[in-house]
Parts: C-alpha cells; sequence; structure tokens
C-alpha cells in the first residue's frame, strides 16, 4: 500500500470513528441524557461492567488523576455515578454507575446499533460483519480512549 493510500485509510477510519461517536452523543441527548460530552461515554465504558477507581479511570482514559477525578465529580453532580467503598481497599473509592447511568449507558447502545444499521443499508449487512471482524484483528486491546 502507497503512503498516500495509507494515509486515506487511516483519514477514512478516523472520519467513521469520530463520526459514530457524534451520532452516539447525538442519540443519547435526544433520548433525553442532557449534560454529557462523548468524554462522558467512553469513562462508562470503563465503569460499566464493575466500576472503577479514579486511578483505573485515569489510566483508561489517558488523563491525569486530576482530570478523572473532576470527570467524576461532574458525573456524580449530574447523577450518572456514585461513590462506594472499595471492596477490597479501605483507602479506594469505587466509581460505579447508578440507575441513571445505567439508562444513559443503554441509550448509547441504542444509538450506537442505530449508527451501525445506517452502515448497513450502503454496505450490507455481511459486509458491515465483515468489517467489524477485520477491525477486531487490527485494533489495539486495551482502553478506549477519547481523542482530545
Amino acid at each position: 500500500m502507497h503512503n498516500s493510500e495509507a494515509m486515506a485509510l487511516s483519514a477514512a477510519l478516523l472520519a467513521a470513528a469520530g463520526g459514530l461517536t457524534q451520532r452516539i452523543h447525538e442519540g443519547v441527548v435526544a433520548r433525553g441524557f442532557e449534560g454529557l460530552r462523548p468524554a462522558h461515554g467512553f469513562a462508562f465504558a470503563r465503569l460499566a461492567p464493575d466500576g472503577a477507581t479514579v486511578t483505573d479511570l485515569a489510566v483508561h482514559l489517558g488523563v491525569t488523576k486530576q482530570a478523572a477525578s473532576q470527570l467524576v465529580d461532574e458525573m456524580v453532580r449530574k447523577g450518572y455515578v456514585e461513590r462506594r467503598p472499595h471492596p477490597e481497599d479501605a483507602r479506594a473509592r469505587l466509581i460505579v454507575l447508578t440507575v441513571r447511568g445505567w439508562d444513559c449507558a443503554r441509550a448509547a447502545e441504542e444509538a450506537a446499533a442505530e449508527a451501525v444499521r445506517e452502515w448497513s443499508a450502503v454496505l450490507g449487512e455481511r459486509e458491515v460483519r465483515a468489517l467489524g471482524e477485520q477491525l477486531l484483528r487490527i485494533a489495539p486491546a486495551g482502553p478506549l480512549r477519547p481523542a482530545w
């Protein structure tokens, strides 16, 4: 692959990712979850399974602990997460999604499904499934980090 082709592919993937992030965000807002930015969604992705500490969240987002703590404070004020005692570390607090947070996470899943269905309308469902399988083969393992 020539450099110009690689650059075009890179640009297309970045545009697709940016567009998908924006569509999910718009879908979440349309479902009544206001006061959020796409960065909140990346935080939700880390918190959704079992919660996380501020340090875990900072690593996941690629930000400082102070920035992650400020994001958590904001999400607490808005009712999306709460702090709980950590079950294994008395010094740490576990950040977990509230009922409102889980409702918002489900709204994001619905918005993502809508966006991907639109891809299927253009490419066909089989091609979208193949694209997903191929991207999973080359996508880096690890946290989803927002591109600031």
